[in-house]
């Protein structure tokens, strides 16, 4: 499987438009029973799984293009949230004041994403190989599991502190949002799993010796 394969391409898509959505909607916070958490907490894990599977089948470097590509896409999106802020609006446009109430938060909520975006993913993609060279290959959920944890705890914390500190208790969603994502870690294992599967089946037909 090259590296121009429309998969990959189909994954870091996914990667950088969950990463980017992410960011936007995470100035509104919902409620999970008693958890409170951004918006965004779903799109973002996807991006975990999108770069686990990168990881897997196209490798470290791979891996660490995308998400470089993902950082440069989210530096984009804060320039033209400010320039679609600034810009002055039509006459006759009543939207202004909640669109202004709703993506003014969003460049503070986009500088938290790329200060825990930067430690988070690199972490990620460090410690999943990191696991898959101990484990020599094997055991994919655990290294999955292992490498996704400790980075979505370094991302939640890095994230909330910087997005909310002094605007809402950071505690309580520093907690809940970490609950939630490592029960989405775990319930998205068998995700990874298929996708990989799914990904290596032709490499497996083009050299038997692969699929191992």
């Amino acid at each position: 499987m090259n590296n121009g394969s429309p998969a990959l391409i189909i994954l870091a898509c996914v990667f950088t438009g969950s990463l980017v959505i992410a960011a936007v909607i995470s100035s509104k916070i919902i409620s999970l029973g008693p958890i409170v958490v951004p918006a965004g907490i779903l799109a973002y894990c996807l991006t975990f799984v999108a770069s686990d599977v990168i990881s897997e089948i196209w490798g470290k470097n791979r891996a660490r293009q995308v998400v470089t590509g993902g950082f440069v896409a989210l530096v984009v999106c804060l320039g033209l949230i400010h320039l679609a802020l600034a810009w002055p609006a039509a006459p006759f446009w009543e939207g202004r004041e909640s669109f202004e109430e709703v993506l003014g938060a969003t460049p503070r909520i986009i500088l938290a994403s790329l200060a825990a975006y930067l430690v988070s993913q690199n972490h990620d993609v460090w410690a999943f190989h990191f696991w898959k060279k101990a484990f020599q290959g094997r055991h994919l959920w655990l290294r999955n599991n292992l490498s996704t944890s400790v980075s979505q705890i370094l991302d939640s914390t890095i994230f909330i502190c910087i997005a909310f500190w002094g605007i809402m208790p950071v505690m309580p969603m520093i907690l809940g949002q970490i609950l939630v994502k490592l029960l989405i870690a775990l319930l998205d294992t068998p995700v990874v799993y298929f996708l990989v599967w799914l990904l290596k089946k032709p490499l497996a037909k083009e050299n038997p010796s692969a699929s191992g």
